[in-house]
């Protein structure tokens, strides 16, 4: 494990200590934004049909019961860094087909790769290391996703005045243009939905829903 990621997995980890399985437990201030950014994330899935989906960094399992309700056909590989979070994944969700792991190595391409929140806290990494940080794991993204994959990240664009050092706020037309080039043609910018954040989906060919 690399030195950041251990910080991460620190930081998550003590945020489930102290916050228990709730949004805040993942760093998200409501369950209503959660939802929010699961919808973004979900319109890279499709909505019917059997499809594998890997979700990279997965927490305490969130994601996967909205998966379920949006197509029960999916089955389902919750990835994270913090054993913490995957025991509390495997206690909350006994879905057939779903799955949870620490294990980076053992990951195996899926149809679908979501990743929510995994590129935001940069806690006080430089700017320069967090930005090698980002890039590789887009990298890993295009090898894990034979299909698509969906990403959030704050935005740039967010107020001054509600910035925190300790975050990392991208911006969405690099990143756009780095997914552009790095996996397919077909990439969709959704910076509409209401909070500080953007969604990129990222897909090999036309996006069917």
């Amino acid at each position: 494990m690399s030195d950041i990621d251990a910080r991460v997995e620190a930081y998550y980890t003590g945020r489930l200590k102290e916050f228990g399985a709730t949004p805040r437990g993942v760093d998200w201030n409501s369950l209503e934004s959660q939802d929010l950014r699961f919808a973004q994330l979900l319109h890279a899935v499709p909505r019917k049909g059997a499809v594998r989906v890997l979700d990279f960094g997965c927490g305490f399992g969130s994601f996967s019961e909205a998966l379920h309700r949006w197509n029960p056909e999916a089955t389902y590989l919750g990835y994270d860094l913090s054993e913490p979070m995957i025991a509390a994944a495997r206690e909350r969700v006994r879905l057939p087909g779903f799955t949870f792991t620490t294990q980076r190595d053992a990951l195996e391409p899926a149809d679908v790769l979501v990743a929510s929140g995994v590129l935001n806290v940069k806690m006080d990494i430089s700017l320069e290391a967090w930005e090698a940080h980002v890039f590789e794991t887009l990298t890993l993204f295009t090898q894990l996703a034979t299909s698509a994959f969906a990403f959030n990240v704050l935005t740039a664009y967010s107020d001054p005045e509600r910035m925190r050092s300790d975050l990392y706020y991208a911006d969405p037309h690099r990143l756009f243009a780095w997914c552009r080039e790095h996996y397919g043609k077909w990439i969709a910018l959704l910076h509409d939905y209401g909070l500080y954040e953007f969604t990129i989906i990222a897909r090999k060919q036309p996006g069917q829903s």
